[in-house]
């Protein structure tokens, strides 16, 4: 480009004027990185306004409270359901178990252990028959109902043991489940499930086999002995 300037005398200085061109710019690369930055500029402002998009952003996931409550309340439900069933002995506990032994439930093994039972029942009914009012029937039901409902408070209701000796390792056992340290169907425990049985058997007998005391008979008897199984092994069933 040429400057332009006009025809001067002698020794008359040389004047250039300035002459200022404005140009405009057609490099492609600075109109790429314009738009880019324009792009950029309004995706951050619409990042602002999408409180969606922001907690996609962030880098732990956590849970929304929804779910957290959601979650919560079905951990209550399993803990306060029904029907529970007691984790097992910890290492501590066992340890605790076996540093002394069990006189609350070791005396199943003693001598007379067995016919004191038999000599209950037979007390029982001398009992009833002093009344003079029931009949053989009912006083039959009623020496069957008293047994069971005894048998089923001493064996399967009261938890841990009276004496202080194991640290309060039983505490959390019910008697027939401290019987020969949780082992089913020993000869002492086949005994004690034999028992009811039997006299359900002479009741239900002796009643003439009337329909309604069969019933109770057999709901009572069915309350002693189905505790005493092995798929009732430290299960719990809470009412209230």
């Amino acid at each position: 480009m040429s400057n332009l300037s006009p025809k001067s005398n002698g020794n008359e200085p040389h004047l250039a004027p300035a002459i200022t061109i404005q140009t405009t710019s057609t490099n492609p690369m600075a109109t790429t990185t314009s738009s880019f930055a324009n792009h950029q500029r309004h995706r951050s402002i619409s990042d602002s306004h999408s409180p969606g998009r922001t907690r996609s952003n962030s880098s732990p996931l956590t849970p929304t409270p929804s779910h957290q409550s959601a979650h919560i309340a079905t951990r209550q439900r399993r803990s306060s359901s029904i029907i529970q069933h007691l984790e097992p002995d910890t290492l501590d506990t066992k340890i605790d178990q076996s540093l002394n032994p069990n006189v609350n439930a070791n005396w199943v093994h003693q001598k007379g252990a067995w016919i004191i039972h038999i000599v209950i029942i037979m007390l029982l009914k001398v009992f009833f028959n002093l009344t003079g009012v029931l009949d053989n029937d009912w006083r039959w039901t009623l020496t069957n109902l008293t047994y069971n409902v005894g048998s089923y408070i001493m064996f399967h209701q009261v938890k841990g043991t009276p004496f202080e000796f194991n640290s309060g390792a039983y505490d959390n056992l019910t008697m027939w489940e401290q019987i020969d340290n949780g082992d089913q169907y020993t000869p002492s425990k086949k005994f004690l499930m034999l028992v009811p049985i039997g006299l359900f058997l002479i009741s239900t007998h002796y009643s003439s086999y009337n329909l309604n005391l069969f019933i109770l008979n057999g709901i009572s008897c069915l309350c002693v002995v189905v505790p005493k199984l092995a798929i009732s092994h430290r299960l719990r069933v809470t009412l209230y």
